[in-house]
């Protein structure tokens, strides 16, 4: 893509959002998730195969739904309540559109259909701004309102931790299950949303770090499936030994970073008297665990000649930045020994 081009295109990228972030009015807020949309497509369908576009198409039509129920919601909102301000939303039904409408957004459970299709679609650039960047803007809108259904956002929450654990179950694609990892994810961070909304933008941080990692790894191998990973220890022997603890991270073993998020929402959820939806969450977690466990066998544990069945690809020498890699590596690694003190900052 010419450089100019994509210049433009990341430059609408960021303003999409900071609009959405910095505006208090819904039509500007709507305004922003739009340019959001309208920026990624092209990066999306720019490599020219029927699995892309499709990809693009699955991903316009999810994005103009949902941007069309919320614009809706925010005009019923006016005219029940005659307010436009994205924190004036008291009437309960244009606050559980406007949930429902983020939901689809970011691809929570049961509106998640779409995602793993689209990611499946895209290269891995493309799908870690996908699994990242794109999820700023409506966390910012989510974080806003503050829905007043508390029982929605534990149904959403608990919905899409139990389906992104279920759903990578039998996956071989990588990116498909990088797609359930982004949704059970969010799954958690949607449940303590009401309780503090602090620890929902740490989970999102954590998440992002780890996500960004998982990537660059996959990028840096050219892999795309489960059966090019068991092959890479040839080309990055270090790396290779690294990236299990990567994604037993996202999986959130102790003592790797992606622990910490959930053992304090757990923590959180058995304060506010809920510990049977705690034990469901944390028995999802489990499923997720075993698809990253899964990977790490794969990639680590199956040394020639008992790898697994595939032919090993013709390898290039990588030109990937690696100083990006190894800094969210350490990140993703070893930050949960800083609990006390993210704790102390989140709980002034």
């Amino acid at each position: 893509m010419n450089p100019y081009i994509l210049a433009i295109l990341l430059f609408g990228l960021g303003l999409g959002t900071t609009i959405t972030f910095a505006s208090s009015h819904w039509l500007l807020a709507w305004m922003g998730l739009e340019m959001n949309t309208l920026a990624i497509m092209p990066l999306m369908a720019q490599h020219h195969h029927p699995r892309a576009i499709e990809a693009t198409t699955k991903y316009f039509l999810t994005q103009a739904a949902a941007a069309a129920t919320l614009l809706f919601a925010s005009v019923t909102n006016a005219w029940l309540t005659g307010q436009w301000e994205i924190q004036q939303i008291t009437h309960p039904l244009p606050s559980t559109m406007i949930t429902l409408a983020l939901a689809l957004k970011i691809g929570l459970a049961p509106l998640h259909a779409w995602l793993p299709e689209v990611l499946q679609g895209l290269d891995l650039t493309t799908g870690l701004i996908l699994s990242t960047w794109q999820k700023l803007a409506p966390f910012a809108l989510i974080l806003q309102i503050q829905p007043s259904s508390s029982t929605l956002l534990i149904i959403l929450g608990l919905t899409s931790a139990l389906i992104g654990g279920w759903g990578g179950l039998n996956q071989t694609q990588l990116r498909k299950i990088l797609a359930y990892s982004s949704i059970a994810h969010l799954g958690w961070m949607i449940l303590v949303l009401q309780f503090s909304p602090s620890l929902t933008l740490l989970t999102l941080l954590t998440y992002f770090i780890m996500t960004f990692s998982t990537f660059l790894v996959f990028k840096l191998n050219k892999a795309t499936n489960i059966n090019t990973l068991a092959t890479s220890w040839t080309k990055a022997p270090t790396l290779t030994a690294l990236t299990p603890l990567i994604l037993l991270s996202l999986g959130g073993l102790p003592p790797l970073t992606g622990f910490m998020p959930k053992w304090l929402i757990l923590q959180e959820l058995t304060k506010q008297g809920l510990a049977p939806t705690a034990t469901l969450a944390a028995l999802s977690a489990l499923l997720s665990l075993y698809f990253y466990l899964r990977l790490s066998y794969a990639m680590s544990l199956t040394i020639s000649p008992n790898n697994l069945t595939g032919t090993t690809p013709w390898r290039f020498s990588s030109t990937q930045l690696t100083y990006p890699l190894a800094t969210s590596t350490a990140m993703t690694i070893c930050l949960l020994p800083l609990t006390p003190a993210i704790s102390a900052l989140l709980n002034p």
